[in-house]
């Protein structure tokens, strides 16, 4: 199909700021989607129909002209958290144009000084401000695209919340335009000002000196989790996760979830790792809503029931890890039946049972067992002595391609 559809950035300065590619394609439109904002940036000499976006927010309309000329609207680079990144998923690209300005994030790092490349770069328009805590690391350069005025009151809080009081915020205003504004600030003495919608947040993050190390290596604290005893300890939850080696964009079942802590580590190692937790028990389900939102995984998805019922009908994992159930009917088959060929099945047991099940399941489907002994030092009178955990069988399976 000839090319239809053109998607441009437009700064705060207009048509004015666009190149010679993107004026003629706006002439030429029969209809121009984008924000009222972005729409009001136009002159009368385009003569297009201008059409905003509906709410929610969708393509639909836009599709259906497929064939027409038609131009879209996008604050900055369209692929950028921005349209032309959804339009890429539903149109091939020899059918649109895509025609980027310069992006927020590249206007904020020039105002601020800091090398683009060294930078962490994060949006919460319409996304939970809880992901930042994943990326809260004393050091580290933040330019976060808001969702409105309200974003910078939000993030301070959190910040104050997660021990990142020291950090240093810069709100830029309208980046690009005539009403381009700066405002700076520490998170402990932000007093939310009047902020316009349009607005990015520069963070450089401090921790104060007792703020807890949460590293992305596996191996968070226990006490990094709220728990009702059902936690994969940390040593053991560290070889577990090093056995379902994550890569970037698989998918993880942590079956049997408890607080969650395997899914959320997963989580934590890349922002496109994906995880669903399957748990049964309210108040487990709970904490795993907790924790994923301090730590920093808000896009980790709960699943409200028990296996093997819970997994009928969801996405095919790359990964699956068993840390409670695996005595029950059917979990172990259920999921070696949905694991995608290539993909790693980790079942930790505790009990003889359990134990016993990993035995027969290797007997019969192959993987390898290992046992894991962890003792600490603790107190014995005036003496120390090591008390031993209770130990742990590890089964580490891989699927075969022709499975």
């Amino acid at each position: 199909m000839v090319r239809w559809l053109t998607v441009t950035g437009i700064g705060e300065d207009g048509f004015t700021g666009l190149g010679k590619t993107a004026r003629h394609a706006l002439l030429a439109a029969s209809k121009i989607f984008g924000s009222q904002r972005q729409l009001d940036l136009l002159p009368p000499c385009i003569r297009g129909e201008r059409l905003t976006w509906p709410s929610p927010f969708s393509l639909d309309a836009l599709l259906a002209m497929r064939g027409e000329p038609v131009c879209v609207l996008a604050s900055g680079d369209p692929m950028f958290f921005g349209v032309g990144a959804s339009l890429a998923r539903q149109l091939p690209s020899n059918e649109m144009l895509i025609l980027p300005a310069s992006s927020s994030c590249s206007l904020a790092a020039a105002r601020m000084g800091w090398p683009l490349q060294d930078v962490v770069t994060l949006s919460v328009v319409a996304r939970p401000v809880a992901a930042l805590n994943a990326q809260l690391f004393s050091g580290v350069r933040l330019l976060v695209l808001s969702n409105d005025g309200q974003s910078p009151a939000a993030i301070a809080a959190l910040l104050r919340e997660r021990g990142f009081g020291p950090s240093r915020l810069s709100v830029l205003e309208h980046l690009g335009g005539q009403a381009e504004r700066r405002i700076d600030g520490l998170a402990n003495d932000w007093t939310d000002p009047q902020v316009a919608d349009l607005n990015l947040i520069a963070i450089e993050c401090i921790a104060e000196s007792t703020t807890p190390r949460l590293s992305r290596l596996a191996g968070l604290p226990d006490s990094a989790f709220r728990h009702d005893g059902q936690l994969t300890k940390r040593d053991v939850r560290a070889i577990t996760l090093a056995r379902l080696a994550p890569v970037p964009g698989e998918l993880l079942w942590d079956v049997g979830a408890g607080s969650g802590s395997i899914g959320i580590e997963w989580m934590r190692t890349h922002p496109s790792c994906r995880a669903l937790a399957i748990e049964a028990d309210e108040g487990r389900q709970q904490l795993i809503e907790h924790n994923r939102d301090a730590l920093g995984v808000p896009g980790l998805q709960l699943i409200r029931g028990s296996a093997p019922q819970a997994l009928d009908g969801l996405e095919r994992p790359d990964a699956i890890f068993i840390g409670g159930g695996v005595t029950r009917d059917g979990v172990l088959d259920s999921c070696w039946a949905q694991l995608k060929p290539g993909g790693r099945l980790i079942a930790n047991a505790v009990t003889l049972q359990s134990e016993m099940t990993l035995m027969a399941w290797r007997e019969q489907h192959g993987g390898e067992l290992t046992r894991i002994h962890i003792a600490q030092a603790q107190p014995l009178g005036d003496f120390d002595t090591w008390r031993q955990a209770l130990p742990i069988t590890l089964l580490d399976m891989v699927k075969p391609f022709d499975a």
